[in-house]
C-alpha cells in the first residue's frame, strides 16, 4: 500500500507563494508520473500541472506562468512552487502519482492540503 503525504498548504494573500510537497511512504517504488490535481467548492477537480519520470511537464493553462512543478527522483517527492496567487486558486490541492506496472497502471492520491488566497 502506498500513502502519499503532503505538506505545505495554508493560507496567503494574493500575490503571496506557497510551496507545497509531496512524497510517498514508499521510496522503493518509481513513479511515472506526479504532480497536482486541484478541488474547489462546487467544481470538479481539475489538472494543476504534472511531471513525468524524464521532467517532461504539463500544466494548466490558468496557472502558466505561475506555478512551477519539480520532482526529486531520489526522494521520490513532488513539489508544487505557486507563485503569484490569485483568490481564485482557493482549493484543496491533491498529490497524484501513477505507478506504470506490468500491463498497465496504478493510480495514487493523497488526502489533500488546503489552500487558501485571501486578504
Amino acid at each position: 500500500q502506498v500513502q502519499l503525504v503532503e505538506s505545505g498548504g495554508g493560507l496567503v494573500q494574493p500575490g503571496g507563494s506557497l510551496r507545497l510537497s509531496c512524497a510517498p511512504s514508499r521510496i522503493d517504488l518509481s513513479f511515472n508520473t506526479m504532480g497536482w490535481y486541484r478541488q474547489a467548492p462546487g467544481k470538479q477537480r481539475e489538472l494543476v500541472a504534472t511531471i513525468t519520470s524524464d521532467d517532461s511537464t504539463n500544466y494548466a493553462d490558468s496557472v502558466k506562468g505561475r506555478f512551477t512543478v519539480s520532482r526529486d527522483n531520489a526522494e521520490n517527492t513532488v513539489y508544487l512552487q505557486m507563485n503569484s496567487l490569485k483568490p481564485e486558486d482557493t482549493a484543496v490541492y491533491y498529490c497524484y502519482t501513477r505507478r506504470l506496472i506490468l500491463g498497465g497502471s496504478r493510480d495514487y492520491w493523497g488526502q489533500g492540503t488546503q489552500v487558501t488566497v485571501s486578504s
